[in-house]
């Protein structure tokens, strides 16, 4: 398996994210267009991408939320290569990049409809926090910071 940096103009990346939003599109039903609106992929700079035999299985970004603080988006990895432990490690290098940069924490979002992605940042050290910005007050939506060094 091999991890590159990148950003979002990656062409993989691009194809990764078509997949995940069409598996939240099925996960989130109604809600799907008010998660969507959040969710663009332009000038994101700080893209990872995992590849396992030159085939891109999965992805996650990171994003400035404040001068403290990233946010991570758009993790996913394909429905065959589920299972094998890629989403920590690319959970992993998000972090290491994010505290290459200076950052202190990162948070993120997710819906109470993806119990898999819960599971995931909760065996990855990440707090369930008050949900912020946008999903204030959003009943399916699950907020969580991790600290990080």
């Amino acid at each position: 398996m091999k991890l590159i940096r990148t950003n979002s103009m990656n062409k993989d990346f691009v194809e990764l994210v078509k997949q995940l939003d069409a598996d939240l599109a099925i996960r989130d039903g109604d809600d799907h267009s008010f998660y969507n609106q959040f969710n663009g992929i332009d000038n994101i700079k700080y893209v990872v991408v995992v590849y396992h035999k030159n085939l891109a299985v999965g992805c996650g970004a990171i994003k400035e939320y404040d001068k403290n603080t990233m946010e991570i988006k758009r993790m996913y990895t394909s429905v065959q290569s589920r299972g094998k432990g890629i989403a920590s490690k690319i959970l992993t290098e998000l972090e290491k990049w994010a505290t290459e940069l200076s950052y202190k924490k990162c948070i993120l979002e997710t819906g109470i409809k993806q119990p898999e992605a819960i599971a995931l940042y909760e065996k990855n050290g990440y707090l369930l926090i008050d949900n912020y910005g946008q999903y204030t007050g959003i009943k399916t939506s699950k907020c969580f910071q991790k600290i990080i060094k």
